[in-house]
C-alpha cells in the first residue's frame, strides 16, 4: 500500500512540475517549449531519437533482469508511461538492483545504484523552470549514459 501511495503522490507532483507552463507561464515554456523550439521537424526528430534511446536502455535493463533470473523483466517498459515513469524509474532501478544483489560485487552494485538513482533524481530536477531545470538535465544525461554503460557491461558478468 505504501508503494502505491508513493507512486501516486510522486506522479501527481511530477504532473504539477510538467504542467507549470499552464499555471505559471512567466516561469517559461517547460520541456514542451524546449522540444517545440526546434520547429516541427527538429522537435519530432528530438522526440524520436530520445524515445529510441530509452527503448534501447529498457532493452538493456530487461536483458539484465532476464540474465539475473528476475520476475517480470518486461516491467522496465513502464519507462514510456509519462508522467508515471518519472516516479516508476526509481522502482525499476530498485527492482534491477534487487535482482543483481549477490550476483555482482557489492562495489559494482553500489556505483550502479548511485548512478541509477542519481539520473532518476536529476531528471525530476530537470523539470524545474530555468537554470535549476537545465542543470538537472545537464547532470541527468551523463548519469543515465554511465548507468547504461554499466548495465551493458553486466552481460559479461552475468554470463553472456
Amino acid at each position: 500500500m505504501r508503494t502505491v501511495l508513493v507512486k501516486v503522490t510522486g506522479t501527481a507532483l511530477v504532473t504539477v512540475l510538467i504542467a507549470y507552463p499552464l499555471y505559471a507561464p512567466h516561469w517559461g515554456t517547460g520541456i514542451l517549449g524546449e522540444v517545440t523550439a526546434a520547429g516541427p521537424v527538429g522537435g519530432l526528430a528530438f522526440v524520436a531519437v530520445f524515445f529510441g534511446l530509452v527503448a534501447l536502455y529498457c532493452r538493456a535493463l530487461g536483458r539484465t533482469l532476464v540474465l539475473a533470473g528476475a520476475d517480470r523483466p518486461g516491467a522496465v517498459w513502464w519507462m514510456f508511461a509519462i508522467p508515471y515513469n518519472l516516479t516508476e524509474d526509481f522502482f525499476i532501478v530498485g527492482r534491477v538492483r534487487a535482482a543483481l544483489a549477490g550476483r555482482v560485487t557489492p562495489e559494482f552494485l553500489r556505483w550502479w545504484s548511485i548512478l541509477g538513482y542519481g539520473w532518476c533524481a536529476f531528471q525530476i530536477l530537470s523539470l524545474l523552470p530555468g537554470l535549476p531545470g537545465y542543470a538537472g538535465g545537464a547532470v541527468a544525461v551523463p548519469l543515465w549514459a554511465a548507468h547504461w554503460i554499466m548495465t551493458s557491461r553486466l552481460r559479461h558478468t552475468l554470463g553472456t
